[in-house]
């Protein structure tokens, strides 16, 4: 999306919906610049944040877990928490926390998209998880809307 203004207004405005709070549907969420084709040396970089406040260099491991496309076969990282895919689709995977404390967990869903990878954590089981994943689609449907 080459309006980056409207795609800030657009984080802000989809994030103070669904991010933070209890009763939402994410603790927190990233959206990462990505280019899988770019050379390594240029790094990705966090374009937005909410609920979280990760540097660039934690989320290397993490980014470059996801350029080598080795889902099925490792963990992965993003900042102190470590994570295993629990399911894979397209554009997008799940997966699950192994090192939490929180009892009932906690997850992460991860969405493609032409320009950027969607970060979206959440606390919680299968219902925490189908509520996030539809935050994170409306996010990804609603770029897409402003990018056509």
């Amino acid at each position: 999306m080459g309006d980056w203004a409207a795609t800030h207004k657009l984080w802000e405005k989809w994030t103070a919906n669904n991010v933070g709070s209890f009763t939402e549907p994410l603790k927190a969420a990233l959206l990462l610049h990505y280019d899988p084709a770019a050379p390594s040396r240029l790094m990705s970089f966090i374009a937005e944040q909410s609920g979280a406040n990760f540097q660039a260099v934690e989320l290397r491991p993490f980014l470059n877990f996801v350029k080598q496309n080795n889902l099925q076969t490792e963990f992965f990282s993003i900042g102190p928490s470590q994570y295993l895919v629990t399911s894979i689709h397209e554009q997008w995977f799940c997966a699950r926390c192994i090192n939490t404390s929180k009892a009932a967990g906690e997850g992460v869903i991860v969405i493609q998209t032409a320009a950027y990878l969607l970060v979206a954590m959440y606390e919680g089981s299968i219902g925490a998880a189908s509520r996030a994943m539809v935050a994170a689609e409306q996010f990804v449907w609603l770029l897409k809307r402003r990018s056509h």
